[in-house]
């Protein structure tokens, strides 16, 4: 796996702090700082999401991937699955994630929460490398609903 990230460079009188994130797959999005109210160099300009958002974003995609593949592995008719990702970070410098909390809501047919708790235990526990990972400095916690097949996610 690869990844090149570029800044994209003074755009303006302002600071910048923009980069340009290409993956070895083909795909390409920005990045951007907070801008920085206090010390103006060194903030972004707000016109996309912070790396840290990024991360936390990523390990949302690969829990909600693991437990939407283990579901359909196991024959559930899983027809929705959305993950809240909530945190906190340390106060200092590094400032790693120390609690992440993670809430599912999925909709499908017939939809066994027995069968949902065992996918996300699975995914949190074995499968998803952002989530392990993350788990060496943060608390993971879950929770999740099923909801009804007609309402919305």
């Amino acid at each position: 796996m690869e990844c090149t990230v570029s800044w994209t460079g003074q755009t303006s009188a302002k600071s910048s702090m923009g980069f340009m994130a290409e993956t070895g797959s083909g795909h390409a999005f920005m990045m951007d700082g907070a801008p920085d109210v206090d010390k103006p160099m060194n903030g972004g300009q707000n016109l996309a999401p912070r790396p840290m958002e990024m991360v936390l974003a990523g390990t949302g995609g690969c829990t909600a991937y693991d437990v939407v593949l283990i579901l359909k592995r196991g024959r559930h008719q899983v027809t929705a699955c959305s993950v809240q990702l909530q945190s906190t970070r340390a106060e200092v410098d590094p400032k790693v994630f120390n609690k992440i909390h993670m809430h599912f809501t999925l909709k499908g047919h017939q939809l066994n929460p027995q069968a949902v708790e065992r996918a996300i235990a699975m995914s949190h526990d074995k499968y998803c490398s952002a989530s392990i990972m993350l788990a060496k400095t943060a608390e993971i916690t879950t929770s999740f609903e099923v909801l009804a097949e007609d309402a919305g996610v």
